[in-house]
């Protein structure tokens, strides 16, 4: 890791800030999602001459932070400490961005992690569906499935969120 570390820390310092606002979408929580950053960028650390080898090192990081993040969440499960993100924290309507921001993030919090996943890969990376099922480790079908299934269910949870959706997505 000696000889690679300039490389990892320009990596780290370079991505930090896109990988936190992904983290972010995840858990709901800005310490949370900093936790998750930097529980990847430590698992990573260790394999990251090796990564480097096999090509962009983005693919493989942001699979790191997806799989994290379900694990921390079965964890959360099996304790019983599943956390809802911004359910009891008022925020304040200052326009109507926030207040879509706000609906939109309570809404994704109420999925389960795999659904959350792939919306946010497919919608908020722009990822295709070969590469969210790279990322999500499954087949085409199941990110296909999991983001029809999140979609209705976002549907049913805000409604007023319907004419971001579209009619027909």
């Amino acid at each position: 890791m000696d000889a690679d570390r300039p490389s990892f820390d320009a990596y780290v310092q370079a991505r930090t800030a896109a990988l936190s606002r992904i983290a972010f979408l995840l858990t709901g929580d800005h310490h949370l999602a900093e936790d998750l950053v930097q529980q990847t960028f430590l698992r990573v650390a260790g394999r990251w001459q090796r990564v480097v080898m096999e090509g962009s090192p983005d693919p493989y990081v942001r699979k790191v932070l997806y799989h994290e993040h379900v694990s921390w969440w079965r964890q959360a499960r099996r304790v019983g400490q599943v956390t809802s993100v911004g359910a009891d924290k008022p925020v304040p309507d200052y326009a109507d961005r926030v207040s879509v921001t706000v609906a939109v993030q309570r809404a994704l919090a109420r999925l389960g992690p795999r659904q959350r996943a792939a919306l946010i890969l497919r919608y908020f990376e722009d990822l295709t569906e070969a590469e969210t099922a790279a990322v999500l480790g499954c087949r085409v079908g199941t990110v296909k499935s999991q983001v029809r299934d999140g979609l209705a269910r976002l549907r049913t949870l805000a409604p007023e969120l319907a004419d971001l959706m579209g009619a027909d997505s």
